[in-house]
């Protein structure tokens, strides 16, 4: 137990306590899902259970994160503060607490049905396979597009028991959404990746960086759109995608020289993009 207490502010750190930007891009998405399978305020015990777990899944999927990342954090500029980089943590702290965290997460998940139930098992698989992915592929953030969409589908799973067709259009716009800021905090690190051997969109994109997100940003809009129709949302979800087109402009605007820092508050400024289409949801009904 002391050894706990004296490791909790390295914990706090490991699971970004100080930095909830993470949960705030998978929260906006998966309750915007939840009230649109929901057709309005969804159940109070899956709103608590998507919140939390939101919370949880992606603190464990930080863990993960950085048991992968141990050997390579401490090399870039960014990163070298973190808990295992610095030897706060050990590997094995932060492995455990990625079970420890999946195990409460799954927990919320048997209070709802079977089909969500099943769901979550991939979830967990995809987070814990995506911080592998920067050595094997250029395409680490399709994957963690892929995770950072699940929840959608889960909502979905939890509220009808099945995924409707038009689900997969929230899912798709979701997964392109997280390629674009994923690419745009990945352009913070690119000097040190190339460096050190790891792969990103934004090294794959190299000088169509900028293209290739303004590309994804407007597949995601379309994607939302069509998304509306299918659901017959009203006016005020379509004003949220006109709002988060003019915050896609301003995105494009701050990386317009590619320098890290304005990158950087890019992909943290998609926070809200998230925010106004969830209260375009909520709205909505």
């Amino acid at each position: 137990m002391n050894q706990i207490k004296e490791k909790f502010p390295a914990l706090l750190q490991l699971i970004r306590f100080d930095r909830p930007i993470g949960i705030l891009l998978l929260l906006w998405p998966t309750l915007s899902a939840l009230w649109i399978a929901s057709g309005g305020f969804p159940r109070l015990d899956l709103l608590v259970i998507f919140t939390a777990g939101t919370a949880i899944m992606r603190s464990a999927g930080c863990c993960i994160n950085d048991f992968a990342d141990a050997k390579i954090d401490g090399h870039v500029l960014r990163t070298e503060q973190r808990p295992l980089a610095t030897g706060a943590l050990s590997k094995r702290d932060a492995i455990t607490a990625f079970l420890v965290l999946s195990l409460i997460g799954f927990i919320l998940v048997l209070f709802t049905n079977r089909a969500t139930i099943l769901l979550s098992f991939g979830a967990v698989a995809i987070a814990a396979l995506y911080p592998f992915m920067k050595r094997i592929t250029n395409l680490p953030q399709l994957v963690l597009g892929v995770a950072y969409s699940w929840g959608i589908l889960m909502a979905f799973t939890a509220v009808r028991e099945e995924i409707p067709a038009s689900a997969y259009l929230l899912f798709i716009a979701n997964a392109l959404w997280t390629v674009a800021y994923d690419t745009q905090y990945a352009m913070v690190d690119r000097e040190y990746d190339l460096k050190i051997g790891v792969k990103s969109t934004a090294i794959l994109f190299g000088d169509t960086d900028k293209l290739m997100i303004a590309v994804l940003q407007s597949l995601v809009l379309l994607a939302w759109l069509l998304a509306g129709k299918q659901f017959d949302l009203g006016t005020s979800y379509f004003v949220g995608i006109a709002a988060a087109a003019a915050l896609f402009f301003y995105h494009q605007y701050l990386i317009r020289d590619r320098l890290p820092e304005p990158c950087f508050k890019a992909f943290l400024h998609n926070n809200w993009v998230g925010l106004v289409m969830f209260i375009g949801v909520v709205f909505a009904f």
